[in-house]
């Protein structure tokens, strides 16, 4: 896509924004109050919006490699998704937080294959957030297990990693533990659309169309 592409895509969304220009622009005006802040993956195979089929002005959306949350280190390191978490929780009051990971995730699949380019210094870091996801995999399933299934484990082990990171940060945990801030684990398969999430109480992933009445099937 070159960028006159881009630009007749705009043209499109130009379109979209005439139709919709009384609800946006109540939002350029009355700024913006999202229900949920939503930590996926940077894999342009992922779109919160299109997956989820909503609106400008609903989501607060984080999206880094991996979809990692480091944890609260706030006189050690400086991170930009730290940032998003503060800002969406203390200044914009989300109601709900979704840590949203998928299948063939790059991230995690690096942390089995070590980078060897020297100019990805910082990625190589930062994929050290998912290493405790991938040690307890092996764990789980062996280090000789199929590969595919060693991945798939690892994206949903780092899902609930991520969770047990964020409640590191201490606003998060107190409206986490008041019942204020609700906190989802999600994982996404690019393969059928189809997501599923973490149940705290079995400690499996379970079809998110679960949750949907009947009658709203």
């Amino acid at each position: 896509m070159n960028l006159e592409e881009y630009a007749k895509g705009n043209q499109l969304f130009r379109t979209y924004f005439k139709k919709n220009k009384e609800s946006l622009l109540k939002l350029a005006k009355s700024g913006q109050s999202p229900k949920a802040l939503f930590i996926g993956c940077s894999d342009s195979r992922v779109i919160p919006d299109m997956m989820l089929q909503t609106n400008p002005g609903d989501l607060f959306v984080i999206r880094n490699v991996g979809n990692f949350v480091p944890p609260y280190k706030p006189d050690e390191d400086f991170h930009a998704t730290a940032s998003g978490i503060e800002y969406a929780v203390s200044v914009l009051k989300v109601q709900e937080i979704i840590i949203c990971g998928h299948t063939h995730c790059g991230a995690c699949r690096a942390l089995y294959e070590p980078l060897e380019d020297p100019s990805l210094i910082h990625t190589k870091k930062w994929l050290e957030l998912g290493e405790s996801a991938k040690t307890s995999a092996i764990l789980s399933l062996g280090a000789n297990a199929n590969r595919e299934e060693l991945l798939r484990l690892t994206e949903k082990l780092s899902v609930v990693k991520q969770i047990e990171n964020i409640l590191t940060y201490p606003n998060v945990k107190r409206k986490f533990e008041d019942g204020t801030l609700h906190i989802h684990g999600w994982c996404y398969d690019i393969e059928t659309g189809k997501i599923d999430y973490y149940n705290a109480e079995t400690y499996e992933f379970s079809p998110l169309k679960d949750l949907v009445s009947e009658t709203e099937a």
